[in-house]
């Protein structure tokens, strides 16, 4: 052909293929290149060739190989994605493309291709977008050549039944949930529970899956967003447990409630109830018995320095604080996780026990996850008693040495909510706590462990130096039993009270929790009223009420809720 000819052909289409380019690059300067290397290889190739018939039809083959190339550099580009996250900035270039091919068409074909399995997937993109051979494709993924001919004309039905299909997405692409809370009962991993749950994608697919199990592709209609993602986070939430596989469904492995107005509302009543009697009764029978004046009750807990002398007892308000909601824990049965061993609480005839519903993690954890939403828009009553910067009662056990670290964050300490650094902590504590008691500690062990608000120091390290422990200490076995039996008398005193309260609460909680998960939540409920967080916040609250507990001071709020007992 002419160059005159040529260059009149080109010409007639160049703002066509400069269209065509825009619509499927990432950026303009992306379809000014690809635009410009269409031109150059069609002007080169009518200017070699006397033989080509339909010129437009020419064009757009040479458009259309010239954007495979394009789409497979741009996926050979992105460093450190999988073959399957590209799936969705591909278009399919088996398909017959001209200059009037709709965005919409595209972006549906981009979507479907995201529908497909992902061993589909990475047949499809290898044989299209990479010009991979059949057999060579076959070799690489380890299966039967007949098994890839097989999968690309499933594949290829798939494309065709979905692009012909309106997909309808769930209310959750609109409206996405959030956890209002997360809570883990038992031994946490190396990773926190909040770093599974912190993304709205993964609290979105949990709850997606709460009440029936769904494929990938259910899920993912639901939120409106593409298979790939969702795949992928489904298969890391059920590695770690918090997804359940029932053949190629997901259903959810942790309880995610999802309270009404007036479930709330009755548990607010009802620990009003409770914890108004008990803790109000504990707290006078603890005054009249002559226990906090014990020697075995150990906490120089002071507003002022530390004296080089006897340094003064912690005042009873603050002896208080940590007894009242240790006391309410542990009278109603020692808990069964973290390797601490049971009493009364322990499972028996009945009862469940932590290993019949506790989710043991590849990361160490081993736990029962809880989460709960609560919709913004809820109304609940002006006296409402919120629980606000709660953590705990957490426990850690140092075997060697016989003690447990044992504490509540709340809002009226100042510490930060250790999380997943609180065993850690806990085990050097008590390591630090053990040999303080046989020898002098470093001036650096000194240091952070003021620094926690566990002791107070005064003097020069090298010189005339003291050192008091600020947290609550119960130095024998003989004290613990003592003050737990103080609790047990209350309990016991109004055990018929507990029961008529319990009753309506415990039929609303598990009518509330999906059936494959009432078991976890039975289990949940015979911790009600004892190691329950709800519980001790609100006896705490009941006796600020009362006028019998007062604020903490500022300087008593680091060490508050702090305890070291015999395990």
């Amino acid at each position: 052909m002419n160059r005159q000819d040529a260059e009149g052909i080109i010409t007639e289409y160049l703002k066509q293929v400069f269209g065509f380019a825009l619509k499927r690059c990432k950026n303009i300067h992306d379809a000014e290149d690809l635009s410009q290397e269409i031109v150059m290889k069609a002007f080169r190739a009518l200017l070699a060739r006397d033989d080509i018939g339909d010129a437009g039809r020419f064009i757009w083959t040479v458009a259309h190989n010239a954007l495979s190339n394009y789409y497979r550099d741009a996926a050979k580009g992105m460093t450190g994605v999988s073959l399957d996250e590209v799936a969705e900035v591909l278009a399919d270039p088996g398909a017959e493309i001209g200059p009037d091919d709709s965005a919409d068409s595209i972006r549906s074909l981009q979507r479907e291709i995201a529908y497909l399995s992902g061993l589909q997937r990475r047949i499809v993109i290898a044989y299209y977008f990479e010009n991979r051979r059949q057999a060579d494709i076959a070799r690489e993924l380890g299966i039967p050549l007949g098994t890839v001919k097989w999968h690309l004309f499933e594949a290829k039905k798939e494309l065709k039944r979905g692009m012909d299909t309106m997909r309808k997405s769930g209310e959750l692409k609109f409206n996405p949930i959030r956890f209002h809370s997360i809570g883990t009962n038992g031994r946490a991993g190396t990773k926190a529970t909040e770093d599974f749950l912190h993304s709205a994608l993964s609290q979105n697919i949990c709850y997606s899956v709460r009440n029936t199990a769904k494929t990938i592709n259910e899920i993912a209609d639901d939120l409106g967003v593409s298979p790939v993602y969702v795949e992928t986070e489904a298969a890391y939430l059920e590695e770690y447990g918090f997804l359940r596989q029932q053949k190629d469904k997901y259903i959810v492995n942790f309880i995610i409630s999802e309270p009404t107005a007036e479930l709330l509302t009755m548990q607010d009543k009802m620990y009003k109830r409770v914890a108004g009697l008990f803790a109000n009764a504990l707290y006078d029978e603890l005054i009249a018995s002559g226990l906090l004046d014990d020697p075995a009750i150990l906490c120089r807990q002071t507003d002022g320095p530390v004296l080089q002398t006897e340094t003064p007892k912690a005042d009873r308000n603050f002896l208080m604080w940590s007894l009242i909601p240790y006391i309410a824990a542990w009278s109603g049965g020692e808990p069964e996780n973290e390797g601490i061993s049971t009493g009364e609480g322990a499972a028996g005839a009945g009862r469940i026990s932590f290993e019949e519903v506790a989710t043991i993690r590849p990361d160490g954890g081993h736990n029962i996850v809880t989460a709960a939403i609560v919709p913004d828009n809820m109304v609940l009553p002006e006296d409402y008693i919120y629980m606000n910067n709660w953590s705990g009662p957490m426990w850690n056990w140092k075997e060697d040495s016989g003690h447990i670290l044992w504490q509540i964050d709340s809002e009226w300490s100042d510490r930060e909510t250790p999380g997943v650094r609180y065993s850690e902590k806990a085990r050097r504590v008590l390591s630090l706590y053990a040999r303080e008691a046989k020898e002098r500690l470093s001036k650096d062990e000194y240091a952070w462990l003021a620094e926690q608000g566990y002791v107070k120091t005064n003097g020069d390290y090298e010189g005339d130096f003291k050192a008091a422990w600020q947290i609550v200490i119960l130095e024998d076995r003989e004290i613990q039993e003592k003050l737990l039996a103080v609790g047990k008398r209350v309990r016991e005193k109004y055990r018929l009270e507990f029961e008529e309260f319990m009753e309506p609460y415990r039929k609303a909680s598990l009518e509330a929790v999906p059936s494959h998960l009432r078991k976890v939540e039975e289990f949940e409920l015979q911790s009600v009223f004892s190691t329950d967080g709800w519980f001790l916040m609100h006896c705490l609250q009941a006796l600020l009420k009362s006028g019998k507990l007062k604020e903490p001071t500022e300087g008593q709020r680091k060490a508050l809720t702090i305890m070291i007992v015999w395990g």
